[in-house]
């Protein structure tokens, strides 16, 4: 278990040394499981203290320091972290004004995953009140057969045994640079029986289920009541997957053979899928289509699955659309993975935001969007209806935000029962 040598917090309070009970927001950086920072300057938090909430940012490890799992070690360190800094919140956070029975996890990516996964584990339970998961939800963690093949090919690579001493002598850049090499080996040589769960996902470094601290698949523990007692607001971006496909040219070489594996690998009738997918972008390339494909399987449909747990047991639940479309690679990269990073934190005109926001986005989208998320950790409610199965209200926030019922209908139940 982590002590207090592996916290790495950053606050913003706006009353720091005074009993003010202020809301407080924990962001979770993402990452993948395996980079990242809670300091980076688009997660700077003094836009929060500015309206009323203590913002904190934490760090935890990451890739095989924060999640390799070996026989004689400790699984998911990572993530004993995250509850290592919870817990200082929650014994601390009143010496920055701040109220320990009203904290809001929040994060995206690999954070957005982490918060539904600290909603899963039973040992982060009462920590926080509310919980916030941005573009990540609670189907992103790996079996312990399948860590047990990432740990034995990560010591392979490295050429010595598979266990914690073994690891520990090996000098930190040949391990970073394994680490990297094993991530790219599992994406681009996807042999299920190599690499397991990590086929579909590429993600060699995940939460893993070890049957203790992580008893089960997120979605499932918190589907039988795990985070009942957590308000619950979540969502994605339109175009989620075009931040991978756009930016390296990578969409432009998608062919209907690698459409065809992706519908495949899914589990997805290909003839009716295709056509449910080539009617909502009729005139998308086939690296369009596999972007739209991956984006609900890796993002959407968990999120949606996530709301609809949290609506069957009872709970606020919110669910959000960010569908703003960034000018970037001359209008390609669309309303990608991240992309409303800077609106969330209303930092929008942060010169490190520019290669993903450029110049001129619209500060009224940003205005709207942190103000929702400030009334959700302040009240519960981030200022629209609860999602529910019939109507399925969900906030789309563009330039001109609108309330829509289930949208993205016709896609969401192709995948009804597939995922």
């Amino acid at each position: 278990v982590p002590g207090d040598d592996c916290l790495n917090l950053n606050i913003w309070s706006p009353s720091l040394g005074n009993d003010a009970r202020l809301p407080v927001m924990v962001w979770i950086h993402g990452g993948a499981f395996r980079a990242g920072s809670g300091a980076i300057p688009t997660y700077d938090g003094q836009n929060f203290a500015r309206d009323g909430v203590v913002c904190v940012t934490i760090n935890y490890r990451l890739g095989v320091e924060g999640f390799l799992y070996l026989v004689n070690g400790t699984a998911n360190l990572g993530l004993l972290d995250q509850i290592a800094a919870l817990e200082w919140v929650h014994e601390n956070i009143a010496a920055f004004g701040g109220d320990p029975d009203k904290v809001t996890i929040f994060g995206e990516s690999a954070g957005g995953m982490s918060v539904t996964t600290l909603m899963a584990m039973p040992r982060a339970a009462g920590l926080f009140r509310r919980a916030i998961a941005q573009s990540g939800a609670g189907h992103h963690a790996i079996s312990l057969e399948t860590a047990r093949l990432v740990s034995q090919n990560l010591a392979e690579k490295l050429g010595v045994a598979a266990t914690r001493e073994a690891i520990a002598e090996v000098p930190r850049d040949t391990l970073l640079q394994a680490q990297v090499e094993i991530g790219n080996e599992a994406a681009t040589n996807p042999d299920p029986q190599r690499w397991g769960d990590v086929v579909l996902n590429a993600m060699p470094y995940e939460p893993v289920i070890d049957g203790e601290l992580l008893p089960a698949l997120p979605i499932t523990s918190i589907a039988a009541g795990n985070g009942a007692r957590v308000d619950l607001l979540v969502g994605t971006n339109t175009e989620e997957y075009r931040f991978f496909t756009v930016p390296n040219g990578v969409i432009d070489y998608l062919n209907e053979d690698t459409l065809s594996k992706f519908l495949m690998n899914y589990g997805l009738p290909a003839e009716e899928a295709l056509a449910v997918y080539r009617e909502a972008q009729p005139n998308g390339s086939t690296g369009d289509l596999c972007s739209a494909l991956i984006t609900d399987w890796f993002f959407r449909i968990p999120a949606i699955r996530l709301a609809e747990a949290g609506v069957a047991l009872e709970q606020d639940t919110y669910m959000y659309e960010f569908a703003w479309r960034s000018p970037q690679f001359d209008g390609r990269l669309g309303s990608c993975h991240a992309l409303e990073l800077a609106f969330v934190f209303d930092n929008l005109y942060q010169p490190e935001n520019r290669g993903m926001v450029g110049s001129d986005g619209p500060q009224e989208l940003a205005t709207a969007m942190h103000k929702a998320w400030v009334a959700f950790a302040t009240t519960g409610n981030p200022g629209w209806p609860c999602y529910d199965l019939t109507r399925r209200a969900t906030m789309v926030f563009d330039t001109s935000s609108q309330l829509v019922d289930d949208p993205h209908a016709i896609k969401r139940g192709l995948w009804e029962g597939r995922r």
